[in-house]
């Protein structure tokens, strides 16, 4: 008998452990509205970075420009055009970044986490998450964490 005693006690420890997570204080209408929103801004940036791929790292000056002329380049158009390309590339880096924290919300959805800081595991503001779906702390934290407090 007292060995079934200890597997009930093990046994709610562990249901105690799983419970640990908090649940999104969203409703399921509201979770469908973020939902939406994440996977329309997903789209958007898939197509940006497409689109900015081909124009970035198109091979020479004339296939960028249309420019069938074969006048001598300027330096100036040179280094005009090495810029161009690195902002582009640069802008594409913070889009790839963007669509990971979107994909990251996107699975606390899927977990029924989404809304939550993970800061201090207090709800996000809906007026937050509409500015932007996929924040993962709430302006309180993200404000600490800029100042350097968290």
């Amino acid at each position: 008998m007292a060995k079934k005693k200890k597997k009930k006690r093990r046994s709610k420890k562990t249901t105690k452990s799983k419970s640990k997570k908090k649940k999104s204080p969203l409703s399921p209408k509201d979770i469908e509205y973020f939902k939406n929103l994440l996977l329309e801004k997903r789209r958007e940036i898939i197509g940006d970075v497409s689109e900015m791929e081909e124009e970035a790292l198109k091979k020479s000056r004339s296939d960028a420009t249309g420019d069938l002329s074969s006048m001598p380049i300027h330096m100036a158009d040179i280094g005009s055009d090495n810029y161009h390309q690195e902002f582009s590339l640069g802008l594409m880096a913070s889009e790839r970044k963007t669509l990971k924290e979107i994909d990251e919300a996107l699975h606390k959805i899927g977990d029924g986490t989404y809304g939550i800081c993970e800061g201090t595991g207090k709800p996000i503001s809906k007026a937050r998450l509409k500015a932007q779906p996929w924040a993962k702390y709430s302006m309180e934290y993200a404000r600490m964490l800029e100042e350097g407090k968290a």
